[in-house]
């Protein structure tokens, strides 16, 4: 009974799963702004492609 009252009031566990949970959305945050970025990027290049085929024809 002691050892469920020790395991029940350790708190290490909960604090990995939050840091966890931290660096999850952390991860999650950073593939947002890099996939944004480079949706920005191919839509530049994409002009820039079109600006040449256009006046090479």
């Amino acid at each position: 009974m002691a050892g469920i009252n020790i395991f029940l009031k350790d708190e290490k566990g909960v604090t990995a799963i939050e840091y966890a949970l931290i660096a999850a959305g952390i991860a999650i945050a950073i593939f947002v702004v890099v996939w944004g970025v480079g949706q920005k990027l191919s839509s530049a290049f994409q002009l820039v492609a079109d600006c040449f085929s256009v006046s090479g024809s």
